[in-house]
């Protein structure tokens, strides 16, 4: 069993426009903007990170905004929800808050004796804010949202599966225990993470599979310390039977990629060397940063790619 996975690092999902994402995500819920780059691999289209003051791994929500893009499908083989840590008692200021803004698709529920709040994003993206006790993580506040009540990070992700398929053989080797279960929802957890600790598995045997768009969960990244964590990871993994890519320069982090058993890609990511690396911590996510590869091409992208107004 792995030791060296800390919990999430981020969550990566696709948009279709990236003003209204930005708006979302820091006007509404009340998050920071990190990071405005682009995808390292289509440079055309913007890469936005969202999480607390300092974009701390396992707070961070990123996004591919892609113009045009359909629609995604909900079903099996994907990340269906992403869920946020709040304070207690914080429901029924998210509730009033998120029918001020617009939102839609708000639902309240207890699960494993935990006060959710489920509610869509612009592109019907899967969420929930889950109440969440004696969560040492400092919230990121502003834009009307306060201490009492602002987001400390993760608290998980729900993976949508028609079967098991491997998938509790895989996150136990990699350091998570099953805990509970809730009808066709299995909890797993990590001892002693991050905060953002949690992954549920629902099980829906008769769902069509997913197809990815705007609104889908593209991957999600765990955790490690540093490169030696990662590279220990990665040997671990390709020992187990994994297909796993070489280490990649994210630039912010180093990242390494397979594919699960149910479908759902998985990102192995580094704490290192963070956000504030090309950026003024106090000035996080106002300039366009661009890679060191696609720093030639800053005037076409600049040109091609819409402003973002705060």
């Amino acid at each position: 069993m792995l030791k060296e996975i800390k919990g999430l690092h981020h969550v990566t999902s696709m948009a279709a426009d990236a003003q209204e994402n930005s708006d979302f995500f820091t006007k509404t819920l009340g998050l920071r903007r990190v990071k405005k780059t682009v995808n390292f691999d289509a440079p055309d289209v913007y890469h936005l990170y969202y999480g607390d003051e300092h974009g701390t791994p396992g707070s961070v929500m990123t996004y591919f905004p892609f113009p045009h893009i359909t629609k995604g499908k909900p079903g099996v083989g994907e990340v269906g929800e992403t869920t946020f840590a709040v304070p207690k008692g914080a429901t029924g200021f998210w509730k009033e808050r998120l029918v001020e803004h617009g939102v839609t698709g708000l639902a309240q529920a207890d699960r494993f004796g935990e006060t959710r709040l489920m509610f869509d994003g612009p592109d019907g993206d899967g969420f929930a804010l889950v109440e969440v006790d004696d969560d040492e993580r400092a919230p990121w506040t502003g834009n009307g949202v306060g201490s009492a009540e602002g987001i400390h990070g993760f608290h998980g992700a729900s993976m949508r599966l028609r079967n098991d398929g491997g998938t509790d053989e895989l996150l136990k080797f990699m350091g998570y225990e099953k805990v509970d279960t809730d009808g066709d929802i299995t909890r797993y957890a990590i001892d002693g993470g991050n905060g953002a600790d949690v992954i549920d598995v629902d099980l829906k045997p008769d769902a069509a599979d997913a197809h990815q768009g705007a609104g889908s969960v593209h991957h999600i990244a765990f955790a490690v310390e540093d490169r030696a964590a990662q590279l220990n990871v990665r040997k671990a993994l390709i020992d187990t039977g994994y297909q796993v890519t070489p280490v990649i320069d994210r630039d912010y982090f180093w990242a390494i990629y397979f594919r699960t058993p149910g479908g759902v890609l998985f990102e192995v990511a580094t704490n290192e060397p963070g956000f504030d690396r090309d950026e003024d911590p106090a000035h996080l996510g106002e300039a366009l940063k661009l890679p060191s590869q696609h720093e030639p091409l800053r005037d076409r992208l600049e040109k091609h790619l819409s402003p973002i107004v705060d």
